[in-house]
């Protein structure tokens, strides 16, 4: 074989293009996306990402040399006007020719489906992050949510969970079919993340470190249960006095939340949206989170990364990652009594509470760093494909 030094340069050989469709990029989904987006093997894809406008996201994704298109008309919820959206995301499929289309989110996977299927497209994958329908919804919501699911599950290639539950979920309602959907853990930044208790972030937050600070981070609305929160908060500080709480987030229950805070004699601090709340966390004693629905939790993800202890309601894809009394403990949704039960065993057994903190953090970088999640993603379009599959990194235990 001749010296590389003596050869002559090799022509650029074709990419494989990639188009994520998204509904609202920013948040949990919106965070997984752009990770598996920048995470990818440049010189073997092209990455592009499009969905609606506004969000943080889109200027990290550009930075990143991701191609972006936000689309104009696109919003959360379904209106007549997606018939616009899905003409514009017709004619960027048919524009660009993008070999992989690959989906999140209810809306986004249904009209880039459709899109998809209109075009051609020789690959399409989807990713369940949670679902769209709940049981806190009305019957003919659920099921008009439902049916839009269930209707794009034969254009679709391959479909991606981001927990166990999430995936045997979406089998049990017929969005998928048996043994075609794939566990991918939904990675974090693990970069960013500190891995233990800082000192000055409690300096930051105003409270002293004798006094224990429970909290959570999310935004405050109807699926994160806000309201419990406060309830669990009031209900822990009858026990334990010394304990200060502290929701790092913004939302339409804010003013609501401060009310019931104010009403029950609780302390509650809202910090409103923090671009530094994975480092914010890391000042806490314990971490809660109340929702009601949640396909994994990308803040409880972050908190576990943190080595905090926590506390969660079991829902979706959940227990699959706060093992009970392993990884943290576990409470019915809609229970503030035992969340605030969950939460004072941690505060009367520290040693405990400590031990759970290190085994969540363990689990969280080994299983959850995003060379784990784009190698499992590489892995699926190489095999949709027909090209040479990568050896898959560690996955769920």
């Amino acid at each position: 074989m001749a010296p590389t030094a003596l050869l002559p340069s090799p022509p650029a050989l074709p990419r494989i293009k990639v188009l994520h469709v998204i509904t609202r990029f920013h948040a949990g989904a919106g965070g997984n996306t752009l990770l598996s987006a920048v995470g990818m093997d440049p010189n073997r894809y092209e990455v592009w990402i499009t969905g609606v406008p506004g969000g943080e996201l889109w200027e990290r994704a550009r930075a990143a040399g991701v191609r972006t298109v936000e689309i104009p008309g696109y919003r959360h919820t379904l209106t007549p006007a997606d018939l616009l959206v899905l003409w514009r995301l017709v004619r960027l499929l048919r524009r660009e020719r993008f070999t992989v289309v690959h989906t999140h989110s209810a809306k986004g996977g249904f009209l880039g489906r459709i899109a998809a299927r209109l075009c051609r497209t020789p690959v399409v994958v989807h990713t369940f992050h949670g679902f769209s329908f709940h049981p806190y919804q009305s019957r003919p919501r659920r099921t008009a949510y439902r049916c839009l699911e269930r209707a794009t599950r034969r254009f679709t290639h391959r479909f991606l969970a981001v927990a166990p539950r999430v995936a045997e979920q979406a089998v049990e309602e017929r969005l998928a079919p048996p043994g075609r959907v794939q566990v991918v853990p939904s990675a974090v930044d693990l970069r960013h993340i500190p891995e233990r208790f800082q000192p000055v972030a409690r300096h930051v937050l105003g409270v002293p470190r004798s006094t224990t600070l429970v909290g959570t981070v999310g935004r405050i609305d109807a699926q994160k249960a806000p309201l419990d929160f406060v309830r669990m908060a009031a209900a822990v500080h009858a026990e334990h006095p010394n304990t200060a709480f502290i929701m790092v987030g913004d939302g339409p229950l804010a003013e609501e939340v401060q009310r019931l805070a104010a009403e029950l004699g609780v302390r509650m601090r809202i910090t409103g949206y923090r671009p530094d709340a994975t480092w914010l966390v890391a000042a806490m004693d314990i971490f809660v989170i109340t929702s009601l629905y949640e396909g994994l939790g990308r803040a409880l993800t972050e908190a576990l990364a943190t080595g905090r202890p926590v506390v969660a309601t079991a829902v979706n894809g959940v227990p699959d990652l706060v093992e009970h009394g392993a990884t943290g403990l576990l409470a019915r949704p809609t229970d503030p009594e035992g969340l605030a039960r969950a939460v004072g065993w941690l505060l009367d057994h520290p040693r405990e509470a400590c031990a759970m903190g290190e085994q969540g953090r363990e689990r969280v970088r080994e299983a959850f760093a995003p060379e784990v999640m784009c190698a499992a993603i590489d892995n699926c379009y190489c095999g949709l494909l027909g090209l040479p599959v990568p050896q898959p990194g560690p996955g769920w235990r």
